[in-house]
């Protein structure tokens, strides 16, 4: 296969990893609303694609860049097309398993522990130790996104719960009609605001995988100013179409498996999710969406009166993002070897 050939088909495969990122993490946008039936499954999938697109003209391309540069490539190098062609199968062959298991795992940390262990991979072999591969792996933006699986759960958990308070503090004293009545209608706007959210933030890392190829085949420099106008639209358009596709074995577990949710409760959640992915964007960090949403709805479970949450399911949840990146890195890893068998490099 000629590296043009390549270059085409991981694009294809990367505008294919965001559609598949959409439905995987359709539930992040419409879980709280369709758990309160504030909207129907189909109305809400169709508003959470719309705000999705929306992103486009509110974020910048910090995220794309991060993401573009997980591991060091060499412009024109036509070894590390295949670097991320491989680590993308990796990514996408871990969410497929979690979105069949019905869990929400990460597809951000899906995409990068592909990425990240197919270039170690690749510079294993190519320096014949497993430890100097290891140096492909651009250590500060990695960082970034080490911390923040842990930091993105923390932050829309406390914001989430804190907000919940302050919620029911304000409304102590109006009645429980009044006050459904009015969340039923907020909620239309905190799903939008996340959905906007999460377009912005994880449509950015389809961008970025896409910028890496383009380095990598000499289409683009290593320091380039901008993406390209047709990388921006695919990348946020595969976003919205995939999350108009809808993932509801995820939307069951994070909706209605982690808390029982009223309006009031679904629009705290969405509303810390929202604020916590604007923040990240902001600063350029490729956040986890799962991460922040589930975060969120844990959050106001807890600070919530009642059943509050079944720790049972949020353990699974727990356990699939410890896992993401190791198991996705496997699988990337694995990818790039035997592509490697295949066609010696």
């Amino acid at each position: 296969m000629s590296i043009q050939a390549a270059v085409i088909l991981t694009v294809v495969i990367a505008v294919g990893f965001d559609v598949i990122n959409g439905f995987h993490d359709a539930a992040n946008s419409i879980a709280t609303v369709v758990s309160t039936r504030v909207l129907t499954p189909r109305v809400a999938v169709l508003w959470a694609a719309v705000f999705n697109f929306v992103a486009l003209w509110i974020f910048g391309e910090g995220v794309a860049k991060t993401i573009s540069k997980i591991i060091h490539i060499d412009s024109g190098d036509p070894v590390f097309v295949w670097v991320v062609l491989t680590g993308m199968l990796g990514a996408i062959t871990w969410n497929l398993l979690t979105w069949w298991w019905g869990l929400p795992s990460s597809s951000s940390h899906a995409l990068i522990g592909g990425v990240g262990g197919a270039g170690v991979t690749y510079g294993a072999i190519k320096t014949g130790s497993l430890s100097k591969g290891f140096s492909m792996l651009v250590m500060a933006n990695l960082t970034k996104v080490l911390w923040f699986i842990v930091l993105a759960p923390i932050i829309g958990f406390i914001f989430g719960g804190l907000l919940m308070i302050a919620v029911s503090w304000i409304f102590r004293r109006s009645r429980p009609a009044k006050i459904q009545r009015t969340f039923r209608i907020g909620q239309l706007f905190s799903a939008a605001a996340f959905s906007i959210g999460h377009g912005g933030n994880d449509a950015q890392k389809t961008m970025g995988i896409i910028l890496a190829v383009l380095i990598a085949g000499g289409y683009l420099p290593k320091d380039y100013g901008h993406a390209p106008t047709w990388v921006v639209l695919a990348s946020y358009g595969a976003m919205a179409f995939g999350t108009a596709v809808g993932g509801w074995r995820i939307v069951k577990t994070m909706g209605m498996g982690l808390t029982d949710l009223k309006p009031v409760g679904g629009f705290c959640a969405q509303v810390a999710g929202a604020v916590t992915l604007f923040a990240a964007t902001h600063y350029k960090v490729p956040v986890s969406t799962t991460h922040t949403n589930t975060g969120a709805i844990v959050g106001v479970g807890s600070a919530s009166p009642g059943r509050g949450v079944r720790w049972g399911v949020a353990t699974r949840v727990v356990w699939a993002w410890i896992f993401t990146i190791r198991a996705a890195a496997a699988v990337g890893s694995l990818c790039f070897y035997l592509a490697h068998l295949i066609h010696p490099w």
